[in-house]
């Protein structure tokens, strides 16, 4: 009889290494990136807020769904940028139900607040009535959970580079009072650390406080707004595919596109025209870009998603009847309360908590001092839009803030989330890290 020692030795050498690499890999982060095109064929009505969409006849850009997939061990996220005014749970889960591989509470999807999108909304006239098309809304659900499974496909070993600085230059103000917002950007960028990319980037996630309402809904253009030119600029600067999440942008940080009375191209004191969302687009790209360039590579970086379910009041009438008779019924939705889910992810050196709405600005400072990080994100619009979110002493307290708390949930939202936000930052692995 043949001595079957020595292959029964290279079988289990064999089978050793496989798992040793096996094992290697589970520690490795990786990262994959797609997109799709949300432009509807033909054009439809676009949408600034409340009310009756606009006809469009035009287009500048074209919208996207833009994924960023991120895994490491057993956890797998993704980030989802939607070019739109706002982008509900009850589209979102239409997706989340549709993506394999992901948990449900683990796929955010935000909204980059552009006013020249078709109604996601569904907002309802006085009559019940609604203009928005909804057969495209299924469509884009479909578009973008096709986008995250493809980015799952396009998973590759990366590393990090995050950084987060003042975006300097004319990019935005708070029209209420205009110094008081956030100038600070964030930027995470995965980076290729194997095959012919090596060393390029896969994705760059801009986090910034804006409205994209350059051109607004009223000129009969569909558009990104200065989130196109932002995708273009990065994408043709360093490669990879570029995204936007919004961040604490509520009451009223704006694009700054003021203008000098008597410039060529003031009207009512501001550029309302898609050169200058290119200008202000390409600044924030540039400086996004700065800010991240020097920032050190992260090789083994941890990757965390928590989450909570949360309810809020809804005590405004006007956003209840919108809830109530919009054709999207939310499941989570009682005649006077809503839920919503936070997510909170450690990204690295980074930590991420989400906003489901237009957080004031003071909301957003306050949170992000609160929370683990010398780097904090804010996603907001994200995993649903329920309008301005304001703290109980901001509400009804000036009537330069009567439109801003005519269009929230109600008194108790912002003090609601800030509670429950931080609760989620409590729970970090990082909230008792050494």
């Amino acid at each position: 009889m043949r001595n079957i020692f020595p292959a029964i030795l290279v079988v289990a050498l064999i089978a050793m290494s496989v798992q040793s690499v096996s094992a290697q890999d589970s520690h490795v982060l990786k990262a994959g990136a797609a997109l799709r095109v949300l432009t509807p064929d033909p054009l439809l009505p676009v949408s600034g807020g409340i009310g009756t969409p606009k006809p469009s006849v035009e287009k500048k850009g074209d919208l996207f769904a833009r994924i960023l997939v991120l895994e490491k061990g057993n956890t797998r996220i993704a980030i989802v940028g939607v070019d739109n005014l706002g982008w509900s749970s009850i589209l979102g889960d239409r997706s989340r139900a549709l993506i394999k591989g992901i948990p449900p509470e683990n796929v955010l999807i935000g909204a980059t607040h552009t006013h020249s999108a078709p109604d996601a909304y569904a907002f309802p006239d006085e009559n019940g009535k609604t203009g928005a098309d909804l057969k495209y809304l299924d469509w884009c659900t479909h578009q973008i959970a096709d986008a995250v499974n493809e980015a799952i496909k396009n998973l590759a070993p990366a590393s990090l580079k995050i950084a987060v600085g003042e975006a300097k230059g004319k990019i935005a103000y708070n029209y209420y009072a205009p110094q008081l917002y956030d100038p600070r950007c964030g930027v995470i960028q995965a980076i290729a650390t194997t095959g012919t990319n090596k060393g390029k980037p896969i994705a760059t996630l801009v986090n910034y406080a804006i409205h994209p309402e350059v051109i607004g809904s009223g000129r009969g253009i569909l558009s990104p707004d200065l989130c196109g030119p932002l995708y273009t600029r990065i994408e043709s600067k360093v490669g990879g595919m570029a995204l936007f999440m919004n961040s604490a942008q509520g009451g009223m940080v704006t694009a700054d596109n003021r203008r000098e009375k008597g410039e060529k191209d003031e009207k009512n004191g501001e550029a309302n025209t898609y050169e200058e969302c290119t200008r202000i687009g390409e600044l924030l790209a540039d400086e996004a870009l700065r800010i991240v360039a020097d920032a050190p590579v992260q090789n083994d970086p941890v990757l965390y998603c928590g989450s909570r379910m949360i309810r809020f009041p809804i005590d405004n009438p006007l956003m209840r009847y919108i809830l109530s008779k919009s054709p999207l019924k939310s499941p989570l939705a009682t005649g006077d309360s809503i839920a919503t889910r936070l997510n909170l992810l450690d990204i690295g050196t980074a930590q991420v908590l989400t906003v489901p709405g237009e957080a004031l600005p003071n909301i957003g400072y306050y949170v992000k001092r609160h929370m683990n990080t010398k780097q904090p994100f804010l996603f907001g619009l994200t995993n649903d839009a329920f309008g301005y979110m304001l703290t109980k002493v901001d509400f009804m307290s000036f009537k330069r803030y009567e439109y801003v708390s005519n269009t929230s949930l109600g008194e108790m939202t912002g003090e609601i989330y800030i509670e429950q936000a931080l609760k989620l930052v409590g729970d970090s692995p990082a909230a008792t890290a050494p």
